[in-house]
């Protein structure tokens, strides 16, 4: 039995968010542990962390065949299947080279959900609340990282020194829960649509209450045409949609948020907190990430996606700058400074309201259905290795210089105003737009 609704069929796919947000969290509380267990310094440990990192690259920029070829939905049943191995494997792991290949095989999922459920969620969403549905993703995300810590934060201690292996166990549940669930979806109506299944995609379509959308979609020759001739995203045409998606991508990553995500009780830790408060105040991260989110959810359908990113790029310039003068102080009266965890918490405030909830919606909604599989990946891949940069040079460079974590901050936050110039004078606004208004505005014929 199919379910009718686009909120909960949106809900559903949204899952593999929850799991993206856990998996690339939950590491934050095994990291510094597992450097211990398996003697890694700072070089290999940030290759451990990145090793998932690595495989979120692979899987953002080969899951938009399969997307395409095979459809959206037998690609999100593989993206459970990946989860759960991870989970168990990792738990499981008797040597550092097995965890790091299950490490990056929840990589590899992260990666292809990070692409395939946004465009799914997009191509099944009434336009007057795309945003908020594409939106659940990020939600999802934010709400992964938030149990993640809090599970770590429970789980510290328990088992003695396996303590960490429980605590990448938890993931399992959920990535079970997403697989059975997945049954009570359908297939992306545009995906049908595309693929020349027309009567099944009008099925959906109307099972949704959207059969006005196919006054919009072209059922014509010509649409399909270019969906089967697997057409090149980089000929020339796409560049506007290209550049706004590798760009956004890549300030997103830029801001740092994935070296505090991964290694939030270690910079709590550089901030003069002991092992229990460092803890502790990485579920104040989640939480705060996890409340704004809802608060951009609530109305990135109604002031759009551009004034959103705006507010944001300004609050994380000022709440990064702050922080790396916090840095930097410490370094020079060698005493602790509480303040650093209001400016990290107000960083990741303006981060869930605005970046957090924005890339994955407007990545979704700018390419046309012929290529929206390969913009989605582009996206994905981009934020990746980007990810995987930052996430792996982060303990290199705060354990080789005493003012590692004021040098870093400081770039952070000049990347953030770069962005806000960005947004500000070159990106689009997508609001309340069907996808295929957006391919118009955008000259995309």
């Amino acid at each position: 039995m199919l379910l009718k609704n686009a909120s909960h069929i949106a809900l559903i796919a949204a899952l593999g968010g929850f799991l993206f947000g856990f998996e690339v969290s939950v590491i934050s509380g095994a990291e510094q542990t597992i450097q211990q267990l398996w003697k890694l310094d700072s070089f290999w440990l940030g290759f451990t962390v990145a090793s998932s990192l690595i495989g979120t690259v692979l899987g953002s920029i080969a899951v938009g065949k399969p997307a395409q070829s095979y459809g959206r939905k037998p690609v999100l049943f593989t993206i459970a299947i990946l989860y759960l191995v991870s989970a168990l494997g990792c738990a499981a792991a008797s040597s550092w080279l097995f965890f790091v290949l299950f490490r990056f095989l929840g990589g590899v999922a992260v990666g292809a959900s990070s692409v395939v459920g946004p465009m799914y969620i997009a191509e099944i969403a009434p336009a007057h609340n795309r945003g908020r549905l594409a939106g659940m993703f990020q939600l999802n995300i934010v709400g992964g990282i938030l149990v993640a810590y809090l599970t770590n934060y429970l789980l510290a201690g328990y088992g003695g020194n396996d303590s960490w292996r429980y605590m990448l166990a938890v993931m399992a549940v959920p990535a079970l829960l997403f697989f059975l669930l997945l049954f009570l979806i359908p297939e992306s109506p545009r995906w049908l649509i595309g693929k020349g299944f027309d009567k099944e995609g009008r099925q959906v379509f109307e099972r949704l209450g959207q059969l006005s959308v196919l006054q919009e979609i072209s059922l014509t020759a010509k649409d399909k045409t270019e969906t089967g001739r697997k057409e090149s995203l980089f000929n020339g045409k796409y560049k506007k949609p290209v550049f706004y998606a590798v760009l956004l991508a890549m300030f997103n990553q830029l801001s740092g948020i994935n070296a505090i995500l991964y290694y939030a009780p270690r910079v709590f830790a550089m901030a003069g907190f002991d092992q229990a408060d460092a803890f502790q105040q990485s579920v104040f991260i989640g939480l705060a990430n996890f409340v704004c989110t809802i608060l951009a959810m609530g109305i990135i359908d109604r002031i759009g996606r551009k004034k959103l990113l705006l507010i944001g790029a300004a609050g994380m310039t000022l709440f990064l700058i702050l922080t790396a003068s916090a840095f930097g102080s410490m370094h020079e009266s060698g005493s602790q400074n509480p303040f650093i965890l209001v400016y990290i918490v107000g960083f990741i405030a303006f981060f869930a309201f605005s970046q957090g909830a924005v890339i994955w919606v407007f990545i979704s909604e700018i390419f046309p259905n012929a290529v929206r599989s390969q913009g989605s990946a582009l996206g994905s891949f981009t934020h990746w290795i980007m990810a995987a940069i930052i996430s792996w040079l982060f303990p290199i460079i705060v354990e080789s210089d005493p003012l590692g974590g004021f040098y870093s901050f400081v770039f952070y936050g000049i990347m953030m105003l770069l962005s806000f110039l960005f947004i500000w004078r070159v990106m689009p606004e997508t609001k309340g737009k069907s996808l295929e208004q957006i391919q118009a505005e955008l000259g995309i014929k």
